[in-house]
């Protein structure tokens, strides 16, 4: 904070502003300014003071808050001999402010938690804790938040206490753990009927049980398992008791995942939630849907838990089939989100059996599966008095989007051909409401694609049926028929005679509205599946396309209605397939022309977009088969068309999502003609680098990779690349040197990377000669630290690539020469980068990105395994030792051992492990 320590009295006036200023700005202000507080060192004192002071509930809040995100965050700013005090200051306030508001309890007991984690020398702070507290009822529930938050903070992201404090901690925890469970069994029966204390009871078991130290022995035979029960079976147990108690029972369930290991309690959980069921039923007939999606969360957990055990041994003892009745029995509530709790389960069920693949076992199973999909037919029917089509986006469209995965996943176990019949029997004999129809049509919607379509009389049947529906069916019917002839392009493909009528049907909702985009994405998958069927009317998808914006398509629709075009495009005889694209991309060209007129002529700017994202997808699906020599078809119209991408490129420069628009069409094109799109290198490179010079969109470096995908191998275009690309990196360089550069434009590191990666991959040489190496190799040591998913792995995968042109004898005339230039380069930078990769992986980078680091340290290890020893040795040397709390982060053994099992790897998984033990102990 600059100009010092700010007085309490401006500290309450902020906080003040934040919670009661009218004005908005006044709130931002006081936001902003607190902020700055919180992050300086005087945070600390003036939180302390205030929380002395205690003079109102917001105050005192933020000076909570505060104690604890400095603990979290910045607990290294204060030197050790201030940490008792600091301990014996956060007890103070905590038993003074208990009666204050709970919130404040809740964040004192997370700093007092958060810092017993960091703080090596207090040692059985949960002994302590208890002997201090445990004989005055009046601080029991701050204590037990302070015991409930303890277990739940050992694996909290925001504190990076290292491995090996872990394991001492929880080894701590195991060892007081009775002790704790024992506290909680004498509060119940002291304070008895208290809902607030059994509460807070519940919550605490559970944390300790998530926490996986529990004894289950001493748990199986506890007082507190019995009462938890009770409080469920009682039909007058209020919402909030009875969800704790719920939260409990999962995770006591969640903990003995390992049945085998915890028999005693495994029993008693097993025959405690059995007896649920009557309380189950009273909920239902009370209508108290939260009691009820309480025991379906326990029932679920239960045959989680016992999964194994059911499949290995079903119907005997554990293995009881009596708990996926219970499921089945929720799966029959009216209410569709009391089913939906259990998916996990039957989805993980029907994955265990398919990897058994054991017809005895699967007979077992079918019967439960069956009931289950007659109930999410049921389930998924729309109201009767619904209008219109489906919706797809509302929560009761992602449930019915949910069961079509779920059935696609367990149908094996019925097996789709005979469900699919059964379902099309319900039609073809009763005459159900429209809602039961739509409703079934969509469940063999889901299933059409895994029945076999070989001389499949039912199929074919199915398809005849559905295209001579009437037009004055509910329009849902209709909608949801046009999704199931989407999913049987298969059928329409082995069977071409269907392919008229399948089309006269689809083209009739392709001209209603509420109908278009359903039809127009069945046409889509038609095209794709049936591309040389297709072929004779391609006329007709001609004429659908030139008019495509007559029809009441959603974006997304038209695009693919354009891709299943350009796909059967594809199959036309090579002769004709430059004037049918030439019309196909007509009309967007037309459009773009017409917006640059406008432009020139009113001055007013309109989005291009769609019409570019139009072309960029009959760019990308129009690939015939070309044989070598001859003129790609395409060519002539990409020529055509970009003088009109040139000069929408230059009107809309300043716009980054009209540019990158641009040059994703441009990339298509490209991508479409190959070497064919040469004469367009030139005035391409050119204005790319021109506007990049202004407007520095990071879509300029991807097209440039692509270009050097292309032509790179190009003896004659490799100086103009070259050129290119140290054109573009010195505006880059500098947007990347500013303040936080890297970490605020990950994209330009993304695409930047690709485009000296493509160079690695296509002309090393080249690169390695050039004078812009050196600036590219150390921009990315920098970049190595950057956690962002695509930008790091485009750094990893340019340093692995680089080295490896080193290591890879692909008997190319350059090799020598390359293996040399990288030997220079990393005598240079190795030390260097080694040891900013092993500082990034404990200090900055997520887990998931290990894997691209060790290939980068395999890779060196390859080129020069001696020297890379030293190098790595250095990088370990510079690691810390200890954490600010005086916890060991890694003993000498383990920097020796990790060192070893690095240096000695024979396949590069062996480094990629190594690592991930080795940092966990700085996490």
């Amino acid at each position: 904070m600059e100009g010092g320590k700010p007085n309490l009295a401006l500290v309450y006036q902020a906080v003040q502003a934040l919670y009661h200023d009218p004005d908005p700005t006044g709130k931002e202000r006081a936001s902003v300014w607190l902020g700055e507080l919180q992050r300086s060192m005087y945070a600390w004192e003036i939180s302390d003071q205030l929380l002395q002071l205690k003079q109102d509930v917001e105050s005192c809040y933020f000076a909570a808050q505060t104690m604890k995100m400095k603990i979290q965050t910045s607990f290294y700013e204060l030197p050790p001999e201030t940490h008792n005090a600091l301990r014996d200051s956060l007890l103070t306030h905590i038993q003074n402010l208990k009666d204050l508001s709970p919130i404040i309890v809740t964040q004192l007991a997370l700093a007092i938690a958060d810092l017993a984690l960091q703080m090596a020398s207090w040692k059985g702070c949960v002994h302590t804790l208890i002997e201090k507290y445990n004989n005055d009822i009046s601080s029991m529930p701050f204590l037990i938040e302070i015991l409930t938050v303890l277990p739940e903070e050992v694996h909290s992201r925001s504190l990076r206490i290292g491995a090996n404090r872990r394991t001492e901690i929880i080894e701590d925890l195991a060892y007081y753990s009775s002790t704790v469970v024992t506290l909680l069994t004498t509060c119940v029966e002291k304070t008895g009927s208290d809902e607030k204390m059994l509460i807070k009871v519940f919550r605490c078991l559970g944390s300790w049980f998530n926490l996986g130290i529990l004894d289950s022995n001493f748990m199986a035979s506890n007082q507190l398992l019995m009462v938890l029960f009770q409080v469920l079976q009682r039909d007058e147990t209020s919402t909030n008791l009875h969800e704790a108690a719920s939260d409990c029972v999962c995770s006591a369930l969640y903990a003995i995942e390992n049945v085998d290991t915890n028999m005693a309690l495994a029993l008693q959980l097993f025959q405690g939630v059995l007896t649920l069921e009557t309380a189950y039923h009273m909920a239902v007939a009370r209508e108290d849907l939260d009691k009820v999606l309480n025991y379906c969360r326990i029932f679920t957990e239960l045959c989680e838990t016992f999964l194994e055990t059911t499949v290995r041994s079903p119907g005997q003892g554990m293995g009881d089939l009596r708990t996926l009745e219970l499921l089945l029995i929720c799966a029959g509530h009216p209410q569709y989100e009391v089913v939906e709790i259990s998916f996990n389960f039957w989805y993980r069920l029907g994955e265990h059996l398919y990897k058994i693949n054991d017809v005895a076992l699967n007979t077992i199973f079918r019967p439960y599966i069956q009931r289950l999909l007659h109930c999410l037919a049921r389930h998924c029917q729309l109201d009767p008095d619904h209008e219109g089509i489906p919706e797809d986006t509302d929560d009761f469209g992602e449930f019915r989007m949910r069961v079509s995965d779920l059935v696609k996943d367990v149908i094996f176990l019925v097996g789709s051909m005979e469900c699919f019949s059964q379902l099309y029997s319900t039609l073809k004999e009763g005459n159900p409401p429209w809602e039961v129809t739509e409703a079934v049509l969509f469940i063999m919607a889901a299933i059409a694609k895994s029945v076999d379509p070989e001389n499949n009389s039912t199929l074919s049947e199915v398809l005849q049926q559905v295209v001579l529906l009437p037009e004055n069916v509910h329009m849902a019917v209709r909608y949801t028929s046009i999704e199931l002839v989407g999913e049987m392009s298969e059928v329409v493909d082995r069977n071409p005679r269907f392919l008229d009528p399948v089309l006269n049907y689809l083209m009739k909702g392709l001209r209603e509205k509420p109908l278009a985009s359903a039809a127009a994405k069945a046409i889509h998958n038609i095209c794709s599946v049936c591309r040389d069927h297709m072929a004779q009317h391609f006329q007709g998808l001609l004429d659908i396309a030139r008019s495509l914006d007559s029809f009441a398509l959603s974006t997304e629709a038209a695009v693919g209605l354009l891709r299943g075009t350009a796909l059967v495009l594809a199959r036309l005889p090579l002769e004709k397939i430059a004037e049918c694209l030439s019309d196909l991309c007509a009309v967007q060209v037309m459009a773009l022309k017409k917006l640059l007129a406008d432009e020139s002529t009113n001055g007013k700017s309109a989005d291009p977009t769609v019409w570019l994202d139009r072309l960029a997808v009959i760019f990308r699906h129009t690939n015939p088969i070309v044989e070598n020599g001859e003129t790609h078809p395409c060519q002539k119209v990409i020529q055509e068309i970009w003088p009109v991408l040139s000069e929408t490129l230059n009107t809309h420069q300043a716009d980054n999502r009209i540019v990158e628009r641009c040059c994703r069409c441009l990339r298509f094109a490209v991508r479409c003609v190959g070497k064919g799109s040469a004469s367009l290198l030139q005035p391409l490179v050119t204005q790319m680098v021109s506007v990049y010079q202004v407007y520095p969109h990071s879509c300029f470096l991807y097209l440039g990779s692509i270009l050097v995908d292309e032509y790179g191998m190009e003896e004659g275009c490799r100086q103009g690349l070259l050129d290119m690309l140290q054109a573009l990196c010195m505006p880059t360089f500098q947007l990347l040197e500013q303040l936080n550069g890297l970490r605020n434009h990950p994209d330009t590191v993304d695409d930047l990377f690709r485009l000296a990666t493509r160079f690695v991959q296509r002309s090393p040489v080249t690169l390695l000669s050039s004078s812009i190496i050196v600036h590219i190799i150390q921009c990315a040591i920098a970049a190595t630290s950057l956690d962002h998913r695509d930008a790091n792995c485009s750094v990893m995968k340019f340093v692995r690539d680089l080295v490896h042109a080193g290591v890879a004898n692909d008997h190319e005339e350059d090799f020598q020469l390359r293996k040399q230039l990288i030997g220079q380069a990393m005598e240079q930078h190795g030390q260097q980068l080694i040891t900013q990769l092993m500082h990034s992986c404990c200090f900055c980078l997520p887990p998931y990105t290990l894997p691209d680091v060790a290939e980068v340290l395999w890779e060196v290890m390859v080129f020069d395994r001696p020297t890379f020893c030293r190098w790595l040795e250095n990088a370990l040397k510079g690691l810390p030792k200890e954490t600010s709390g005086g916890a060991v982060t890694v003993t000498h053994k383990q920097l020796t051992d990790f060192h070893k099992q690095v240096t000695s790897a024979e396949e590069c998984k062996q480094v990629c492990w190594a690592i991930r033990e080795f940092t966990r102990l700085f996490r």
